[in-house]
């Protein structure tokens, strides 16, 4: 890419942000958008406008988020978004730091030397203006390459230095919450899996409460055992069903005495498939019908469920804190694959199908969806490196010859050359998440909130295998193929000093994300058009309307990933191509203050870990550093500089050793919840049956006050723990 269409691309990309951020300061004053553009402030019964929101000025969005506490965020979106901004916060600071240093002394030891200017000269290679302020245009075995290797100590000792210091921040976070007086169910209980066959004459109730009855005789509550709710979640899915259903039939039949005849006209509907073919009989009536048709079913099959679909797992609750926290990290049986009991985790986040797997099958499935996942990454690096490759202009015109008439036009062949590579590896990474979160579920995990986070993982390494190291190698293979098939033994060295010339591709590529990525973010001009269409054709209720509003929550499975994969792309081009620091500055800079104002007014968490993805998110920073001190010992290799192999092979060991002492200092608090957090005193006595009834799947709840309707799947051993 030249010069002129790198320029055209950052432009472009600004202009857009520009109008979109121009957009957003408009629409979000109409009262009609405040569902869209201020959800979670609603939801929390706050005043959408509070604190200026309204005000004229476009730039009021960023004073706001540049006013708000840490706390803010926690009130309005949990500890785990406040964990996220402390790794975009991280990841700005290395980049600041970084760039305090290597801007100034790089870009002026590379813009002096000429080794573009010689390689030119011989006809090597194709080189841009951008290619002189690079690692490239210093010659093999210069002095200058001193101060490159010293420029890779900086970058690596500044990432240690933060990433200590965030780790004690988060972990401090952790704590802090965890503390809170205020109460969570949660934090009462634990799950128990792998519970061994009930012996004879017990059932499995009296078995779970007897087996924590002798352990915890003075702080037991109770247990519930878990069921196969597949059955009864159907009746009860297709009961809600029926029921917004008539809910809407009410609202068009009121709807209609308003604009048509005083007596109304009522809505009609068939009873064939899809509603369109069939019988025509009244809609209010038919569901009415339904309902009365579903109600005695469900009751009938809620306690068939109860009596005869119960599990190998059970939630056991405890009348403190301290024994919950206690019993989740205590082995329970002399055999490990019996009675394994875990935290239990949110109520809303439990995946209940997955809570009967046995350990030996989680370890077994595991290992098959890491190998699913293995054969993932290298069946999509194919396709990857065959899109960097082809969506240069220079194949395209050889595979498509009909387009070079088109190509010669000197506008349209800078904006193909500004966006097409990247434009097309977006698209075809927005759709692999769904696919990583099914595989994260069928390992067994337990709930959302750790499937999201092995989601990530998965995500994490695809992005950096296949998008980083596939453009890198599918781009340079392509543009040095005939150099590779006259000299075979030079493809190392051919590789290595190409790296320079894709850092052009990168810097457009996070160009992108962040002036265009992040203004749709800040506009949302799609859900503010998905929610308009909705309002004004499909919702007649006001739970339509919500549902049509809702916003979701930040979406860390791939949010993470992909600010990982622009930390990584900088992190590893921020001594052979030092311009890119600004871009990954501007990057997470825009991304804090965006997702700053997003978390405040518009996602809703739809779960919380207290900070349990932050180990993870630790670990692939160091991966990512890793990754750039091993690119840096190739290319100084390259560069023929005597020196690099016995300087910089301590530094990948140092990091090693670095994430080691990390993980035995912090993660046992991240896993556990220690005892001397989990003792501190609550706000209120906590009240153990509402506790307990918490944890009841909404297809089992029973609007009856007494227990008979649960009594096989209910623990009555101890009731003189509950309180008021």
């Amino acid at each position: 890419m030249d010069f002129s269409s790198f320029l055209t691309s950052f432009g472009t990309s600004f202009f857009i942000f520009v109008v979109l951020m121009l957009l957003f300061t408009w629409l979000s004053r109409k009262p009609g958008n405040s569902f869209v553009y201020y959800p979670n402030r609603i939801l929390k019964g706050l005043d959408p406008w509070d604190g200026g929101s309204r005000s004229r000025n476009p730039f009021a969005w960023i004073r706001e988020a540049f006013s708000s506490s840490e706390q803010d965020v926690i009130n309005m979106s949990g500890v785990d978004a406040a964990v996220y901004f402390v790794f975009l916060s991280t990841a700005l600071a290395i980049l600041v730091l970084s760039g305090l240093v290597l801007l100034p002394v790089l870009l002026p030891v590379a813009a002096t030397d000429d080794n573009v200017k010689i390689q030119k000269a011989k006809g090597n290679q194709t080189f841009s203006d951008i290619d002189k302020l690079l690692m490239g245009n210093v010659k093999g075995g210069s002095p200058r390459l001193w101060a490159f290797l010293i420029a890779t100590y900086w970058v690596s000792l500044v990432t240690y230095f933060l990433l200590w210091k965030a780790y004690v921040h988060v972990s401090g976070l952790r704590a802090n919450a965890l503390m809170s007086p205020e109460l969570t169910p949660e934090q009462f209980a634990v799950l128990v899996r792998d519970i061994p066959p009930v012996p004879e004459g017990q059932t499995r109730k009296e078995q779970v409460d007897s087996y924590f009855k002798s352990i915890y005789p003075e702080t037991f509550y109770r247990s519930l055992v878990v069921t196969n709710n597949k059955e009864v979640n159907k009746i009860y899915k297709e009961l809600e069903g029926y029921k917004k259903k008539l809910a809407h039939a009410e609202a068009v039949y009121d709807e209609s005495k308003k604009t048509g005849k005083p007596e109304g006209l009522r809505p009609a509907i068939r009873t064939g498939p899809l509603g369109i073919v069939g019988r025509k009989v009244d809609s209010i009536e038919h569901y009415n019908e339904k309902i009365k048709e579903l109600i005695p079913k469900l009751e009938a099959e809620q306690k068939v469920t109860l009596r005869e679909n119960q599990q190998a797992c059970a939630f056991a609750f405890f009348t403190n804190r301290v024994t919950a926290a206690s019993a989740a990290q205590s082995l329970h049986a002399q055999m490990v694959d019996t009675w394994t009991v875990m935290e239990a985790p949110e109520p809303r986040q439990i995946i209940w199908s997955n809570l009967k797997i046995k350990l030996f099958q989680r370890i077994i499935r595991q290992y098959v969806v890491c190998f699913i996942v293995a054969l993932t990454i290298l069946f999509f690096m194919i396709p990857i490196g065959f899109i960097s490759a082809l969506t240069t202009l220079d194949n395209l015109k050889k595979l498509l010859p009909f387009l070079k008439p088109i190509v010669k036009i000197v506008s349209v062949k800078t904006v193909l050359e500004a966006y097409l590579p990247q434009i097309a590896l977006i698209v075809f990474l927005a759709l692999l998440p769904m696919v990583l979160l099914a595989l994260s579920k069928a390992e067994g995990i337990p709930s959302v909130g750790h499937a999201v986070r092995a989601t990530s993982g998965k995500y994490f390494y695809f992005t950096m295998l296949n998008v980083f190291i596939g453009v890198t190698l599918g781009g340079t293979l392509f543009d040095t193929l005939k150099s590779i098939e006259k000299e075979p033994n030079s493809i190392v060295s051919l590789l290595a000093s190409s790296l320079p010339g894709n850092a052009t591709f990168f810097l457009t590529f996070v160009a992108l994300k962040f002036f265009v990525g992040y203004g749709l973010e800040l506009s949302r001009i799609v859900p503010l058009i998905i929610f308009h269409l909705k309002k004004k054709y499909l919702c007649k209720t006001e739970a339509e309307l919500k549902e049509a509003w809702f916003p979701g929550d930040l979406g860390y499975a791939t949010r993470i990933p992909g600010d990982m994969l622009v930390f990584t792309i900088v992190l590893c081009y921020s001594v052979i191509a030092p311009l890119i620091i600004p871009f990954g500055v501007v990057y997470f800079g825009l991304g804090w203050l965006v997702l700053r104002n997003q978390a405040l007014k518009v996602y809703a968490p739809s779960f919380e870990t207290y900070g349990r993805m932050w180990p993870h998110i630790h670990t692939r920073v160091i991966a990512a550093l890793i990754l750039y001190q091993v690119t840096m010992f190739g290319y100084f290799g390259v560069k023929k500089f005597s020196f690099s192999t016995l300087l910089l092979i301590p530094l990948p060991i140092v990091s090693l050793l670095f994430a080691y002492v990390c993980q035995k200092k912090f993660y046992r608090s991240f896993s556990d919840t220690a005892l001397e957090v989990a003792c501190r005193e609550l706000k209120e006595i906590p009240n153990m049956e509402r506790i307990y009834r918490s944890f009841i799947p909404p297809s089992l709840s029973s609007e009856k006050a007494d227990d008979d309707h649960f009594e096989d799947a209910l623990s009555q051993v101890s009731r003189v723990g509950s309180f008021a």
